[in-house]
């Protein structure tokens, strides 16, 4: 876990693993993107154009959906909303408000909006490989305490540590998944203040640090739904482009411009629901599902209806 991964000198600003590996799927996405759409574009600069705008909007939409979720922890501080540089993104909000924002990109250059979202759809699998290497360098997105021999351990403080050591009623758990003695609690930070928090490393004595590290109060082993959700992301990818590829050649069914994207929904959204029942961070919202599997429910719902119109609709010749 090395959720940050270096610091800038002179002016002591942290690179965060999890924006740097979107960035460089963002930049996987546009490069993969641009040489698909190489035969319907008349400026590749557009496709460029395009992809930028999604990224800021993805970013924004990204950390939305973390406040969203977690708006109880900026109550006091609402200025911390904006802390990006901080961490606290959620990859889905980012998708959701990326593809709304290249949707009237594209229709406001009058370009064929199809076209250019199946192959869209295509790189937003393939920035999700990288998104989700982010999420396991951060720690976040983990998954449930396992014994699989491929379990991963993150470390002290972690988001999994810290939530397998207290109670979690909004995942139906009352103990918690990690007994931690009262020692390991309560400290006077920098200021002089005393804060009844987990004490940060640096307050434990060497024998609580190999206890935590080594011993028996390290965290326990979890699935890891990140690299999970990174290796679906590439066959997710390689998937799509299949089908989009089949379209290409022509055929019955399934062929028309659009079809591609819908069916992102659909395989993209089932893979979410089920992906969740393995993770252990999002809190349950609805008759025990989370607010993702929620929205993956209506993911495959709105790409299964998509899929129905778009095959009804007769493709706009290119150039028109």
């Amino acid at each position: 876990m090395f959720p940050e991964l270096f610091e800038i000198p002179f002016i002591h600003l942290t690179v965060k693993s999890y924006g740097l590996m979107m960035v460089i799927g963002f930049l996987a996405a546009v490069s993969l993107i641009r040489h698909l759409s190489r035969n319907i574009t008349p400026d590749p600069q557009l496709i460029t154009n395009a992809a930028l705008y999604s990224l800021i909007g993805g970013v924004a939409g990204a950390r939305l959906f973390y406040v969203l979720h977690h708006f109880e922890h900026f109550k006091e501080n609402p200025g911390s909303v904006f802390a990006v540089w901080q961490g606290g993104l959620e990859l889905l909000g980012g998708v959701i408000l990326a593809i709304t924002i290249i949707f009237f990109y594209l229709l406001y250059h009058k370009l064929p909006i199809r076209r250019y979202l199946d192959i869209l759809a295509i790189g937003l699998m393939l920035a999700l490989v990288f998104g989700r290497i982010g999420c396991f360098l951060n720690g976040c997105c983990f998954g449930k305490p396992t014994e699989l021999p491929w379990a991963v351990r993150f470390p002290y403080n972690s988001f999994a540590y810290r939530s397998q050591i207290r109670p979690d009623t909004k995942r139906n758990r009352p103990e918690p998944q990690l007994e931690l003695p009262d020692e390991f609690f309560g400290y006077y930070d920098d200021d002089g203040h005393w804060v009844q928090d987990l004490k940060p490393k640096i307050y434990l004595t060497e024998q609580q640090k190999i206890e935590v590290t080594s011993g028996k109060y390290r965290c326990l082993p979890v699935q890891p739904t990140q690299l999970y959700s990174s290796a679906g992301g590439a066959v997710l990818c390689l998937i799509l482009y299949l089908f989009w590829r089949r379209s290409q050649k022509g055929g019955k069914i399934l062929i028309q411009p659009g079809c591609t994207f819908s069916f992102m929904f659909i395989i993209y959204g089932t893979f979410r629901f089920f992906i969740e029942f393995l993770r252990d961070d999002n809190p349950f919202e609805f008759d025990g599902l989370t607010i993702s599997q929620i929205i993956g429910i209506a993911m495959i719902i709105f790409g299964a209806f998509l899929i129905t119109v778009f095959q009804r609709m007769k493709p706009k010749p290119l150039g028109s």
